[in-house]
């Protein structure tokens, strides 16, 4: 059974692998209408930097947990792109549609998380 802290940390490092900034973890598990479990939210400088992010978690995750997305969105604009793994959502934005969706906001109610960015 995949435990969802290992899956949590893949995705994580698959971020911070391609420079993804302001990674915000989102524990919902105590909400009863959160889409998921827990969410994780990054930025990137670019819609190249938004595409390469969401491959690399997809293609980590893949590799280390044998596991791929349910979905994925967003690929085409590479504004906002999302990947569902069932029990993690992966967002990954350019930092003004993610100022203007405002999602840590939205689910303010679930236990947040701020990993420090890797200089």
């Amino acid at each position: 059974m995949l435990n969802i802290s290992d899956l949590q940390s893949v995705i994580i490092e698959a971020i911070q692998d391609k420079k993804g900034q302001k990674i915000t973890i989102i524990d919902l598990d105590k909400i009863e209408s959160s889409p998921a479990p827990a969410m994780i939210i990054c930025q990137a400088r670019s819609s190249a930097q938004v595409g390469a992010i969401a491959d690399n978690v997809i293609d980590e995750v893949s590799k280390k947990l044998h596991l791929k997305p349910y979905a994925s969105d967003g690929f085409r604009n590479a504004q906002w792109i999302i990947v569902d793994y069932g029990s993690v959502m992966v967002h990954v934005f350019q930092p003004e549609v993610r100022e203007f969706y405002r999602i840590e906001e939205l689910w303010s109610d679930g236990n947040t998380v701020e990993i420090p960015d890797i200089d």
